[in-house]
């Protein structure tokens, strides 16, 4: 089996049938998203005829939210599943968060406080950046820095108060998320494991119980009852010494010959513990930091070969690509081609520089 083929198929990067950018988020279970314009891209890569401007007014209307969720960082989810998502994972998301808040002085009671004052300050469907929200806490008597300030909103999207808001500018905000999302379905925790496990093994195939212990976040005892739940669906394959997970009768697109320029924390790298099967362990270090920063990848026959960067220059995008391995030969074509679907995505013409 091919590892990376599959993977590329079911990641909806060959085999583009969604149509709408809360599709692609409801299929995938979540999209990481620190970075937020190339967590754009990662929705638009999946999804035929996509612009940014798509996009963003999927995150603007409620469509899809843009919070801390499962691991604790950024990822974006379809508005229809943040609430039972986020019931299941936001738990571990404030374990994670308790040593270091207990340093800054922050407890349960403080929280409170402070969650009261936000809802306040953005009731009535009020977008505010982290700064104004903050200011409110400093006139209630709350201090803040920028230390306490990530946790007090942190804390606020865990509780499910706030959600990402319109940006001011390039700056993001923050709104209550019962005025911007309806409510979703409520699950029971036995019902959210089935669901994320469900998700996660039919969008991330083929994948391990590691896998998906990584990319959730859950504890290994929940992550392996959520396997457990829906192992009826799915086929084990034994590779390498591995058992591998994935839907029964899978229809693989053939991505010989193919070329992406895949964003920043895409999920085709970054939902993966073991990522041996798309790149050589020697380039590693080429396109992930040392401090975890998942660099935008040149992705070729399914495989990561090299790492590209975007600068935007007035009404056009300049789009630089570098090669793991110098001595291999690059397809000028395809990559002029990988690029030409950006450039259509930003609406904005395309410049190269190989």
């Amino acid at each position: 089996m091919n590892i990376p083929f599959v993977r590329l198929t079911q990641q909806k990067i060959t085999h583009q049938d969604l149509a709408t950018p809360q599709e692609i988020a409801g299929y995938m279970g979540a999209i990481q998203a620190q970075d937020l314009e190339m967590s754009k891209w990662a929705i638009g890569q999946r999804m035929p005829n996509s612009t940014k401007g798509i996009i963003e007014n999927a995150l603007n209307d409620g469509s899809l939210v843009r919070t801390h969720i499962l691991r604790p960082t950024w990822h974006i989810v379809a508005g229809k599943d943040i609430r039972w998502m986020m019931a299941l994972t936001g738990k571990n998301i404030k374990t994670l968060a308790g040593t270091y808040e207990r340093k800054l002085g922050m407890d349960a009671a403080l929280f409170i406080k402070a969650n009261d004052l936000i809802v306040k300050a953005l009731e009535g469907g009020k977008s505010l950046t982290r700064q104004e929200i903050m200011q409110e806490l400093e006139k209630g008597g709350i201090k803040t820095d920028s230390s306490r300030a990530v946790h007090f909103m942190m804390n606020a999207e865990t509780d499910a108060i706030v959600c990402n808001g319109t940006p001011k500018g390039k700056e993001i905000t923050y709104a209550l998320l019962d005025e911007k999302v309806p409510k979703g379905t409520i699950m029971s925790k036995e019902e959210s494991l089935y669901a994320l496990a469900k998700v996660y093994l039919k969008s991330h195939a083929p994948a391990t119980l590691h896998d998906f212990h990584w990319w959730s976040g859950l504890s290994m005892t929940d992550a392996r009852a959520g396997l457990q739940s829906v192992k009826a669906d799915l086929e084990e394959i034994m590779i390498d010494g591995q058992t591998y997970f994935q839907p029964k009768d899978l229809a693989v697109v053939d991505a010989q010959d193919s070329f992406f320029l895949l964003p920043a924390f895409d999920e085709y790298c970054v939902s993966y513990k073991d990522r041996n099967a798309i790149f050589d362990k020697k380039w590693h270090g080429q396109a992930i930091t040392s401090n975890g920063i998942f660099k935008p990848i040149v992705v070729i026959n399914g495989k990561v070969e090299g790492v590209w960067k975007r600068t935007i220059q007035k009404n056009k995008v300049l789009i630089e690509a570098s090669f793991f391995d110098a001595s291999k030969k690059i397809d000028i074509a395809k990559l002029q081609s990988a690029a030409q679907r950006l450039g259509e995505f930003l609406e904005l013409e395309v410049e190269i520089k190989a």
